[in-house]
């Protein structure tokens, strides 16, 4: 597939070598870094934890590094080593996972732990290809951990770096077909010394520099050959496809309070916030509940929107399983955000 761009004087910006790419790039990290507890200083001379590594990796998707660090911070506390982790309790890790959303990957988390301590000895493959088999770990994060863990040369591609790529070489070809194109610009890049320092720039470029929105081109390290530099439009790339409607979805939870305790249950292990701690509630269904609530909250995830109604009721069905919980402690209960809002806006009812 062929790099769309313009023909005007953008076709006339010099070519960047690889070379010559990677080590403004790179010139640029050393000096501007981030500094994040998962990172390696470059030139510290520090090996990176591989652990450490694949953890953050798969906290930071479709999150950002603001919401991760605690997150991170905490997980590495209580569970230092990936076999810490891996003998971790399911209830425990889903708990400290409440509030990071796509509690999918919480549950891939811990299969991926165990398959590394089970079959690999405790120690992370060290290759994409090893990496890819275990369980929750797909294209993007076998690419990061190979590069940035064990120094192999691989295509990281994150949105900050789709990003930073789209508009240095002016892709304009609309996502998702442009992540080829993206690719194929990116790979002759790659140098095959730091490639996980030449990833991390890339990211911190996309995050600090090349932005969204207002891009800082003017002191951007890659500006004297960027096609996109100076385009009124600039912001635009790279191209996103419309986005569609997502469908309505509405649903119950109920509030049993009984001596200063009230009654949480566990989702299904499969589906949604699947093996979290909740309110009790039936199913969630495209028709708005018939009963008045106390409370509401709408909540968005990827493919629908949902409103949840709140309402009290006395006990909980005599054959439902589930645990009386102190209302004093319900911080502690790992509850998702979605439920979260709820306890909130019945504290606040409650005074």
């Amino acid at each position: 597939m062929s790099v769309q761009t313009s023909d005007r004087t953008d076709r006339d910006k010099t070519e960047a070598a690889p070379v010559d790419f990677a080590a403004r790039l790179l010139g640029w990290y050393d000096r501007s870094a981030r500094v994040l507890p998962w990172r390696v200083p470059p030139g510290s001379g520090a090996v990176p934890d591989p652990y450490r590594v694949w953890l953050a990796e798969v906290m930071l998707q479709q999150t950002t590094v603001a919401a991760v660090t605690g997150y991170f911070e905490r997980f590495t506390t209580r569970w230092p080593t990936v076999a810490d982790l891996a003998a971790a309790a399911d209830a425990d890790v889903m708990a400290a996972w409440a509030g990071l959303g796509y509690y999918a990957r919480a549950r891939n988390l811990l299969a991926c732990a165990r398959a590394v301590v089970a079959e690999h000895g405790g120690r992370f493959p060290d290759c994409e290809a090893d990496l890819r088999a275990l369980p929750g770990i797909g294209d993007y994060t076998a690419a990061s951990v190979a590069a940035i863990a064990f120094g192999r040369r691989a295509v990281v591609i994150d949105a900050n770096i789709e990003r930073v790529i789209a508009r240095h070489r002016l892709i304009e070809i609309p996502l998702p077909a442009a992540k080829r194109a993206i690719r194929t610009a990116l790979e002759p890049l790659v140098p095959a010394e730091r490639p996980g320092d030449f990833a991390q720039a890339l990211m911190d470029l996309g995050a600090g520099i090349c932005t969204p929105r207002g891009p800082a081109c003017a002191i951007c390290p890659l500006m004297a050959d960027c096609r996109a530099r100076g385009r009124a439009d600039i912001e635009r790339l790279p191209v996103k496809p419309a986005k569609k409607a997502k469908p309505q979805r509405y649903g119950l939870a109920r509030w049993i309070e009984q001596g200063g305790r009230v009654w949480l249950v566990r989702r299904p292990e499969k589906g949604m916030l699947g093996g979290m701690r909740a309110l009790p509630g039936g199913e969630w269904s495209a028709i708005p509940p018939a009963e008045s609530g106390v409370a509401e909250v709408d909540h968005g995830f990827t493919h629908f929107d949902l409103r949840l109604t709140l309402v009290r009721d006395e006990a909980p069905l005599a054959a439902a399983e589930g645990e009386w919980w102190p209302l004093s402690a319900l911080d502690e209960a790992g509850l998702p955000t979605l439920y979260r809002k709820l306890v909130d806006q019945m504290r606040e009812k409650d005074g």
